[in-house]
């Protein structure tokens, strides 16, 4: 039996597993896509084309960049908020505070759920629009791919170009007559052994004959 209490609906959610939770986080579809697939909502995913319909980003619509099942949140391209430090960060947005305008359809098992009960117009339809969001994914990848290679052969360029360590030592100049007839003398200096220092005798003072002569 479900309760309608709202505190243990709450604590349900807190305390589900996150295969259940996943299920939960959905969202509205616009208007367009409700009367063609005939469904009310749908759980957001990666790719997914989005609208906020609520707070200060309201109007703003790009795709869906992350959706975080822990905190039942999701987070969408281009709305960032800054930290303390200055640095940026995507900040996160409930899935019932934004609308769905476009759906990823490039996995199979998502097809399948919204193709079941509909006629073979829109099945078709729903394939077509797959096939033409795959090619570009591939696309994008090949050209994040080509970035990437592009980025290490110029780094690898500019490891080249950069000197070495013996290159990067100054070049010692001459040192003029002068001052090598100082390093010489100082040198022959140096190695002349150390002079011993011969034992200073005591003279015997007066004093000292005085008392020998009394006694």
């Amino acid at each position: 039996m479900k309760s309608i209490n709202p505190s243990k609906q709450r604590k349900k959610l807190y305390n589900a597993p996150l295969h259940q939770n996943r299920k939960s986080i959905a969202s509205h579809l616009e208007e367009n896509l409700l009367l063609k697939y005939d469904k009310r909502s749908i759980p957001v995913i990666k790719g997914d084309t989005v609208k906020i319909m609520r707070g200060s980003f309201k109007g703003h619509e790009d795709k869906v960049v992350k959706v975080n099942v822990k905190k039942f949140t999701i987070e969408i391209e281009g709305i960032t908020m800054s930290k303390a430090d200055g640095n940026k960060i995507a900040k996160p947005i409930h899935p019932s505070n934004v609308l769905i305008t476009k759906l990823n359809l490039t996995d199979k098992w998502r097809r399948k759920n919204l193709e079941r009960g509909l006629s073979e117009t829109t099945r078709k339809e729903i394939e077509k629009e797959a096939q033409e969001q795959i090619k570009q994914e591939e696309e994008e990848k090949k050209r994040i791919e080509e970035e990437k290679e592009l980025e290490k052969a110029e780094k690898e360029e500019s490891i080249e170009e950069e000197p070495s360590e013996e290159e990067k030592k100054p070049v010692e100049k001459p040192k003029p007559k002068t001052e090598t007839k100082k390093t010489e003398e100082k040198t022959k200096m140096q190695k002349k052994p150390p002079t011993k220092k011969q034992p200073v005798k005591k003279e015997k003072t007066t004093k000292t004959n005085n008392k020998k002569e009394g006694t």
